[in-house]
């Protein structure tokens, strides 16, 4: 019975994938790299966003998959509450900036930004989606909410795409709530 034990947990540690993160409090990695709003490229950089108000960074995996559109558009309908906040959000992923280009129109519904998350990105925000212990070269899902001095507040890493809009948008009036102390 306890080899079957021992057995069946590694199994679940190899069906499931890694999913580190940056801790809370660190530093978010500043970084400049392709995007698109409303089908418009643009260069978008992390420390000019941050100068405007905290910012919602989310991974997530691949362009017009089931969850990541169903995400996409979750974040469409919340982002002018987001605005609210003075809160920016900004969906990365690996893909290229043609597909961020539609997908930002159709999917994002003019609403947001989709930034290209090049390998390095991908590293620095510990965000690479790993399994069997081999990297697939998508992003894990991960929102980051990122305080106006460049430091993580928030972090929710779940393949499930449900709760990242509920959560960061607490944590970013969570923010503000403090910020008014």
């Amino acid at each position: 019975m306890k080899m079957f034990k021992t057995i069946a947990a590694a199994i679940a540690l190899i069906a499931v994938p890694a999913s580190a993160s940056l801790p809370i409090g660190a530093m978010a990695p500043a970084f400049a790299t392709q995007a698109a709003k409303a089908g418009k490229p643009f260069a978008f950089n992390l420390r000019s966003a941050l100068a405007k108000g905290p910012v919602v960074l989310y991974f997530y995996p691949k362009a017009y998959t089931k969850g990541c559109t169903l995400e996409a558009n979750a974040f469409a309908e919340a982002t002018p509450e987001f605005a609210k906040y003075g809160a920016t959000v900004v969906g990365m992923s690996n893909d290229d900036i043609e597909t961020l280009k539609r997908f930002s129109r159709e999917e994002c519904r003019d609403k947001f930004a989709v930034a290209v998350a090049n390998p390095k990105i991908v590293q620095a925000y510990d965000a690479a989606l790993v399994r069997d212990g081999k990297d697939t070269g998508l992003t894990q899902r991960t929102s980051y909410v990122i305080d106006q001095k460049g430091r993580v507040a928030f972090v929710h890493s779940d393949l499930d795409y449900k709760d990242h809009v509920r959560l960061t948008l607490a944590a970013v009036k969570k923010l503000q709530a403090n910020a008014k102390r």
